[in-house]
This record gives structure tokens, sequence and C-alpha cells, in this order.
């Protein structure tokens, strides 16, 4: 089961770059619980009814707007690696800043407006 996980952890590594120390330290503490997660994102990133390079566009621009520096460098090495283009990505972006940057920017304007009148 270890080098088999240690296999699956070597994957992740070359598709997203670094990985975390805790994701690193399941496969020693909990193998079992890291064997699932591993199967559990394979079936994610599967296509389905979106295609994998969809799903991408889609992580990064969620990554984003958490602010996840991390999960936005590695979303980004793996949507490279199936072929998203800097464009696509941009564009994606633009749509994480309508709905993560302007709503947060009306939220607090309207209650700036309320409590400061």
């Amino acid at each position: 089961m270890e080098k088999k996980n240690a296999k699956k952890l070597n994957e992740l590594e070359k598709n997203i770059g670094k990985v975390p120390k805790f994701f690193k330290e399941l496969t020693v503490n909990e193998p079992e619980m890291f064997g699932l997660v591993m199967k559990f994102e394979e079936h994610i990133w599967d296509d389905g009814a979106i295609s994998k390079k969809t799903k991408k566009l889609i992580a990064i621009a969620i990554a984003a707007a958490l602010r996840d520096q991390h999960a936005v460098r590695a979303q980004l090495a793996g949507a490279a690696k199936i072929g998203v283009t800097k464009a696509e990505v941009e564009e994606a972006l633009r749509v994480t800043f309508l709905l993560s940057g302007m709503p947060a920017y009306v939220y607090g304007k309207a209650q700036l407006d309320e409590v400061m009148k």
C-alpha cells in the first residue's frame, strides 16, 4: 500500500508542483485515507457532463476567489498540462472578478452607507 501511495503522491507532485506537507504525511499516518482522497480526486477530475478542462478553469477561479496562492498555482500547473490556455484562464478570472470582487465591493459599500450615513 505504501509504494502505491508513494507513486500516486509522485504523480500528483509532477502535476501540481509542491504537495502540502499534511497531504504527504497522510501517506504514512493514514494511508487508507490518502488512497480514498486520491480516488475521489480522480473521480472528480474525470470528464463527465463537463470536461476536465472546464473543471480546471472552475477550480482556478474558485482558488483565486479564495485567494489561495498554493491552490491557484497548483491548478494552473495542472491546467497547463491538459492544454488550458492563458487566454482561457484570463477569461475565467474575469468571471471571478465579477462574482468575487464586485459583490464584495457592493456589500461593503452598502454596509458603509448604512452605518456611516
